[in-house]
C-alpha cells in the first residue's frame, strides 16, 4: 500500500560513520532549500543506524525534496527517499493528535558507536594536517586570496572562483560540497586555517561559477546564516 504525503520523509542509506550532529546539519544544509524544517532525527542506536527524519512545516516542501534529492550522493552514498509512515510528534502535536508514549528502560550499548583504531585517528590527523599545510601555501603563495582582504574588495569580475562569507562555525568540506557539487564544473573547496565563516570554491570555467552563485547567493544554510557569495579577487 502506498503511503500519503505528509510532512515527514524517511531517509536511509547514510553513510553509518557520520557522528550524529554532523549528519543532522548536513541534512539541514541540503534540505532547507525546500522550505522550513522543523526538526531532523537521526539516532545512532544500532536500529536506526544509516536513516533519518526530516520534518517540514508544509507537505509541499517534504514532496519537492523527495523528488528532488532522491539518490542523491551523501557522503558518498545515494540517499533513498520516502514519507514517512506515520505523523513526527512535533506534526501530532500541532494536529492536536499527539499521544505520549511509554518510556522504555535501555541500557548503553557499547555497539552503538563505532571505536576508532588509534591508527584511524593518527590517519585523520596526519591528512588534516596536510590539508591546513597546503591551506597555508595556498594563500602564501596568492596575497589577494587572503580573508582579510578578500572580505573588504568589492564585486570582483567573474572568474572561476568564488569567494563564501558569513558561515558558520559548524561549516565543514563536506557540506559545502554538497551544495556546490549539484552544479556542473564544480572542482573543490577551499576551507581556510582558522576561519570558520569563509571558503573557496572553484569551478572549471566562470560562466558555472556564475550559475553556482546566482542560484545559492543568500542561501541559508543554518535560520541565522544566509551565505554571501562572490567572485574571489584573482
Amino acid at each position: 500500500m502506498d503511503i500519503r504525503p505528509n510532512h515527514t520523509i524517511y531517509i536511509n542509506n547514510l553513510n553509518e560513520k557520520i557522528k550524529k550532529e554532523e549528519l543532522k546539519k548536513s541534512l539541514y544544509a541540503i534540505f532547507s532549500q525546500f522550505g522550513q524544517i522543523l526538526d531532523i532525527v537521526a539516532l545512532k542506536t544500532l536500529k536506526m543506524r544509516g536513516q533519518a527524519f526530516v520534518i517540514f512545516k508544509e507537505i509541499a516542501s517534504a514532496t519537492n525534496a523527495l523528488r528532488s534529492m532522491q539518490g542523491f550522493p551523501f557522503y558518498e552514498k545515494p540517499m533513498k527517499i520516502a514519507y514517512s509512515k506515520t505523523d513526527s510528534d512535533v506534526i501530532a502535536k500541532l494536529k492536536g493528535t499527539f499521544q505520549e508514549r511509554p518510556k522504555k528502560a535501555r541500557r548503553p550499548n557499547p555497539s552503538d558507536e563505532p571505536v576508532e583504531s588509534k591508527k584511524a585517528k593518527r590517519k585523520a590527523a596526519k591528512e588534516q594536517a596536510r590539508n591546513m599545510q597546503q591551506q597555508n601555501t595556498l594563500t602564501n603563495r596568492n596575497p589577494s586570496m587572503h580573508p582579510t582582504m578578500g572580505a573588504t574588495v568589492p564585486e570582483q569580475p567573474p572568474n572561476q572562483i568564488l569567494f563564501l562569507t558569513n558561515l558558520p562555525d559548524e561549516t565543514n568540506e563536506m557540506m559545502l560540497s554538497m551544495l556546490f557539487n549539484q552544479f556542473p564544473g564544480f572542482k573543490e573547496v577551499r576551507l581556510v586555517p582558522n576561519r570558520h565563516d569563509i571558503a573557496f570554491v572553484e569551478f572549471e570555467n566562470e560562466h558555472q561559477s556564475a550559475e553556482a552563485k546566482l542560484s545559492l547567493n543568500g542561501f541559508k544554510i543554518t535560520p541565522t546564516h544566509a551565505m554571501k557569495i562572490s567572485f574571489a579577487k584573482k
